[in-house]
């Protein structure tokens, strides 16, 4: 053991440090405790250089361990620990022990590391992370807006497809200005919407409230805002992604991808994929793959284990659009399991496939084609080889020969 390896327990206001000494007993190692300020970390970092430490490991502690990871990162090689493989023992935790037991197994291999990708990376990932939970904030506020229509027995959502679209907003916000005729504000719809005027005007006759119309106008206020905001992030994302452009329109031709996703997904893999060298670990890090849970030689359990939750779901709602492409290889896939495994696992059976074919997109930078439902030459004559040999089996003297009709 001659590689100087760092525990870092880390807290919100303190951090727990401590150095293995080669040779020496665990109770002897260098240990020593810091704040969380920029001015104690530089410390940190400091100290750490003057026992000329290589390596360091710490927990992932909530968000606390990403200042203690930026300070540190472009001074000594940095690793990143899941908790739950740190855990102690009922009534053994102590900080400093914590500290320790962090060296020794990292020193044993013992702990799973998760992936903290580089600087360019992280901003990428913040600002798409950043827009989905703006986006998710604008379903909120639809849905509360549409439950205080329903709340003033307004049913505007009943015969207007888009609630918050051309027609519906402008309505709305006609609404919240105070104007309640029935008549007027079915007079603000476009005239392509599929509901007629009488439908509009029953729809729209309510009994609103002043409260109810105060409240009405400051959601809309808020959904303008939010609107305005996912507008800027959506340049920031695309000017911070320009480099990659080839990347993100060849992911985009995947079935069920488009230009958004692409660019999430690319943003937390990268733009090659390269920290993965292979489909299948890619696959095992998001937790797409079927588990393992094996016991006497059997499985009893192939339930998923716990992945990246933001691939998680994109994959997931890519699965969900590509078995919906008509003539797609994929919802040929989907029709094919649906029968055996349910539509919840044939739906993330697909999103395996996917999870695959993004890692080949990316780190071999190949293009998708479609083949649709349309037979692969290879496979087609492996089957045919296949279903010579059985027949082979039963007895039978088969040869292939060409159908040159079909030639």
């Amino acid at each position: 053991m001659s590689t100087k390896v760092a525990g870092i327990d880390v807290h919100k206001k303190v951090l727990m440090v401590v150095v293995n000494e080669p040779g020496a007993a665990e109770q002897d190692w260098n240990r020593a405790k810091f704040g969380t300020t920029t001015a104690e970390l530089r410390r940190l970092a400091a100290w750490l250089g003057e026992r000329h430490v290589e390596e360091a490991v710490m927990e992932s502690t909530a968000q606390y361990w990403k200042p203690v990871w930026y300070e540190l990162e472009p001074h000594i090689r940095l690793h990143l620990a899941q908790a739950h493989s740190n855990k102690a023992r009922r009534g053994r935790k102590h900080d400093f022990a914590d500290a320790r037991r962090l060296v020794r197994r990292f020193l044993a291999e013992e702990l799973i590391l998760s992936f903290v990708p580089g600087t360019e990376q992280r901003a990428w990932r913040t600002l798409t992370r950043t827009k989905v939970q703006l986006t998710e904030d604008q379903s909120r506020l639809h849905n509360q807006m549409e439950s205080l229509l329903e709340e003033m027995r307004i049913k505007l959502s009943s015969v207007v497809s888009d609630l918050l679209g051309v027609s519906g907003y402008r309505m709305l916000r006609t609404l919240a200005g105070g104007e309640t005729d029935p008549a007027l504000l079915a007079a603000l719809a476009d005239g392509r919407l599929q509901c007629s005027q009488a439908e509009l005007i029953e729809a729209l006759s309510g009994q609103p409230h002043p409260i109810h119309l105060q409240l009405l106008g400051l959601f809309l206020d808020r959904y303008d805002v939010v609107a305005k905001q996912i507008a800027q992030l959506n340049q920031a994302i695309a000017e911070a992604l320009r480099v990659h452009q080839q990347a993100v329109m060849r992911l985009s031709e995947v079935p069920g991808f488009g230009a958004d996703s692409a660019q999430q997904v690319i943003a937390e893999v990268g733009p090659q994929a390269s920290t993965f060298d292979s489909a299948a670990q890619l696959a095992s890090w998001v937790g797409v793959c079927p588990g393992l849970k094996q016991s006497a030689e059997q499985n009893h359990s192939g339930r998923s284990a716990k992945g990246n939750r933001f691939l998680r779901r994109i994959l997931n709602q890519a699965a969900q659009a590509a078995v919906r492409k008509k003539g797609g290889y994929f919802q040929a896939l989907f029709q094919r399991l649906l029968p055996r495994l349910g539509y919840k696992k044939a739906i993330w059976a697909v999103a395996h496939r996917l999870c695959r074919l993004v890692w080949k997109v990316l780190h071999q930078a190949v293009r998708y084609i479609e083949y649709g439902t349309e037979l692969d030459p290879i496979q087609q004559r492996k089957r045919a080889l296949r279903l010579l040999l059985n027949l082979r089996r039963l007895g039978y003297d088969v040869t292939l020969k060409p159908n040159q009709e079909l030639a």
